[in-house]
């Protein structure tokens, strides 16, 4: 290998690194690097039958060979160019219809270390390999897109004269009611009442989302439903009444006593008089075209597995049978056209056949039968279809349970790939996000899913880090909080069975309508809201361990997501006690300041939003990792710890030089947050940083970064 002759000029850290007996260089494993961001792999999203390009980096004439082997094939790779510190080595692979899967073998004297997902190795673990998929295209606009979620009923009440009456009808053996109080807290059952939350209340409030920085709305199910939650969908091709427009009212409650919804008639006429729900279609494309014109795009929730009782396919409570616009429902009659939507373990029990299998046993939630039902399967493709066209023009599917759907594994797939041609073909921008818990690999070859809700690479392993909480509040594990071996372990792990597409768009989350508030965790107590009481979620919360999840959640690959009211600092237990209100009003001003804030740094720096990610430093309760591009440069500090650290972090590995400065663009503690708080500059590699107790901190490169100038304390 040839080294270069002035060895008196190189840095103080590059010298420690070559043998001055020999001259043999000595492997620096932290230099090399290799991701499928675009400055690594070009295209990052090739199509079939194409060249690509593989850069692989390492430490400056610190290797002799670098050869990348792709589908087992050896490749040599010739250093092409170089930079201040680094040597950077190019192969051109020409790919065709097939995944394409690599792993790069370095060489340096005796030494070989073998590079995966993993990072670098000397055994070879081919599990981890790197795996690009031809034609695999993900939407460009959700790589680090700031996401909102919006629990609707929950969220604001725009128009009074929507909301669900008292004794409007009985949901799950009781009647449903309106909750007068916008500050109650949600009933240990509250799924049978509604604040009147709507889309006339989400349209006023598009400006404080678009001011917050907001890039995406993500909202739970809005189709025709008897629950608050509507995860139990009545009417596929509307939106609810209740959320959207009532222009044709009557009818009566039901008398006290009284539990049958055939006597609903007020429930009945709001729900399936088509004036009503062609006005709350119309609404809806109202607010995605407002929503649009903020620069805010939308994602609503798909619920494919399981329907409603109340469904107008089924029509267990018999709201549809009286009505000329609809057909009989498969409960009422045996010669309803949904009949084979289900499974009946009963073929003659018609008329109210109540044999239908529920998912999980639920009868409230009929499992919808696909496999029976080839009408069934285009009628739901035809529905992916019809909300990402005009004029509703929504920009993706959040797909709930979505591994559950049918009740094979080979339809699942074969049903995802059907949905994924239907919705690209209608909108090929749209973004398929699916709920997922596991390993989701199989999901993730570009002909299914784009990405999913991200649990396992981020939502868990922050979650026990900084509190040691599962993220139910069901329990706590000591050995897990503060240990950054099993936080980065974890991260890496499940980053790798994703790929690279669809972490760059994962749906990053520290709350949802599933899940305990993250500020509720920060207690470290074990309780749910029918164990301890509501109240107990906001005893003892800390709110700087609070806003140094949400700095790692505003710089971790992909794109952040703020449940609602998070911002403001709504504490919950598991559901129901999660969906709370937004209390408006009664916001904590200086976390949402402080949200605005770091959204507004994450949105302003390239290597936040799509930088290449790489772990920099661990210790008890001490995390740091970088983002970086070519020319924008990130370091992400969290120091969890109950006192003052000093920590030193090699920001070299994200191509930083001697001389650079960082600018810590946001810093929080326990007295708040600060913005442009202070100056680092790089000195043999590294930067000095000291860290109040709990705090985080992101030092940005300085040239790559409009700071807000605001300080919130």
């Amino acid at each position: 290998m040839e080294i270069r002759k002035n060895f008196d000029d190189m840095p103080s850290f590059e010298k420690n690194w070559i043998y001055l007996s020999n001259m043999r260089p000595v492997l620096n494993s932290r230099g090399l690097f290799h991701d499928t961001t675009e400055q690594f792999v070009t295209p990052c999203e090739p199509d079939k039958n194409s060249d690509i390009e593989l850069r692989f980096r390492t430490l400056k004439y610190n290797v002799e060979t670098v050869n990348v082997v792709v589908n087992g094939s050896l490749c040599h790779m010739e250093k092409t160019h170089c930079d201040k510190r680094f040597d950077y080595y190019t192969a051109t692979v020409h790919i065709g219809e097939e995944p394409v899967n690599y792993y790069f073998e370095v060489r340096s004297g005796k030494t070989t270390v073998f590079y995966t997902q993993l990072g670098a190795h000397t055994d070879l673990n081919q599990y981890y390999n790197f795996v690009i998929y031809p034609g695999f295209k993900t939407p460009e606009w959700m790589r680090g897109a700031v996401i909102y979620q919006i629990y609707t009923d929950r969220f604001f009440n725009g128009d009074t004269s929507n909301d669900v009456v008292d004794r409007e009808y009985s949901y799950i053996g009781d009647y449903v009611n309106h909750v007068t109080n916008w500050n109650k807290y949600p009933a240990t059952m509250g799924v049978r009442e509604f604040y009147g939350g709507d889309l006339e209340g989400v349209m006023q409030k598009l400006d404080y989302l678009a001011g917050l920085g907001i890039q995406c709305i993500y909202f739970n199910p809005l189709f025709v439903s008897p629950s608050n939650h509507k995860y139990d969908i009545q009417d596929y091709d509307h939106i609810d009444p209740h959320f959207g427009r009532i222009v044709d009212d009557g009818g009566e409650v039901l008398p006290e006593g009284v539990y049958d919804n055939v006597q609903a008639s007020r429930y009945i006429k709001r729900v399936t008089s088509l004036a009503n729900l062609e006005a709350s279609n119309r609404l809806f494309a109202q607010l995605v075209d407002e929503a649009h014109k903020r620069g805010i795009r939308v994602i609503i929730d798909g619920v494919f597995n399981h329907c409603g009782s109340f469904n107008k396919w089924l029509d267990k409570e018999r709201i549809y049978e009286g009505s000329s616009d609809f057909e009989k429902g498969a409960y009422v009659s045996a010669d309803s056209p949904y009949r084979d939507f289900f499974q009946f373990n009963d073929p003659n029990r018609w008329p109210y056949n109540n044999t239908y299998n529920g998912w999980w046993g639920h009868d409230t939630l009929p499992k919808l039968n696909y496999e029976g039902s080839e009408k069934l399967e285009q009628y739901i493709l035809d529905i992916g279809r019809k909300w990402v066209s005009p004029p509703y023009n929504v920009d993706g599917w959040r797909l709930d349970v979505a591994a559950d759907l049918g009740f094979s594994e080979e339809y699942n797939h074969r049903f995802w790939k059907k949905f994924r041609n239907a919705v690209k073909e209608a909108n090929p921008d749209a973004v398929i996000l699916a709920e997922h818990y596991g390993d989701c690999n199989s999901w993730l070859h570009g002909d299914e899913w784009d990405t999913i809700m991200n649990y396992d690479a981020f939502m868990e392993p922050i979650t026990w880090f900084l509190t040691g909480m599962e993220k139910h509040s069901d329990s706590y594990d000591g050995n897990k909080v503060g240990n950054p071996s099993y936080f980065f372990d974890a991260a890496r792990h499940n980053m790798s069975r994703m790929g690279g597409s669809p972490v760059r768009i994962s749906m990053n989350e520290l709350s949802n309508h599933d899940h305990s508030r993250f500020l509720t965790r920060t207690n470290r107590t074990v309780g749910r809201t029918e164990s301890r009481g509501p109240k107990a979620a906001e005893e003892n919360v800390n709110k700087a361990v609070f806003m140094e999840a949400v700095i790692v959640q505003m710089s971790w690959p992909g794109a952040p997501t703020v449940y609602y009211g998070d911002e403001a600092g709504v504490c919950g237990w598991t559901d129901p006690d999660n969906r709370r209100t937004y209390p408006w009003g009664n916001e904590d001003m200086q976390l949402v300041d402080f949200h605005r804030d770091v959204i507004r740094i994450h949105r302003n720096s390239k290597a936040l939003m799509t930088g290449s990610y790489k772990k920099l430093y661990g210790d008890y309760n001490i995390i740091s990792y970088g983002r970086f591009t070519a020319d924008s440069k990130a370091v992400t500090i969290i120091n969890n710890n109950d006192s003052e650290r000093t920590v030193v972090i090699d920001v070299w590995e994200c191509g930083l030089n001697d001389g650079d400065i960082m600018k810590a663009a946001i810093v929080s503690d326990n007295s708040g947050y600060r913005t442009d708080a202070g100056e680092y500059e790089v000195v043999s590699g590294k930067i000095k940083v000291t860290l109040n107790a709990l705090s985080g901190m992101i030092p940005v490169s300085y040239t790559h970064l409009t700071l807000p100038t605001n300080s919130r304390v």
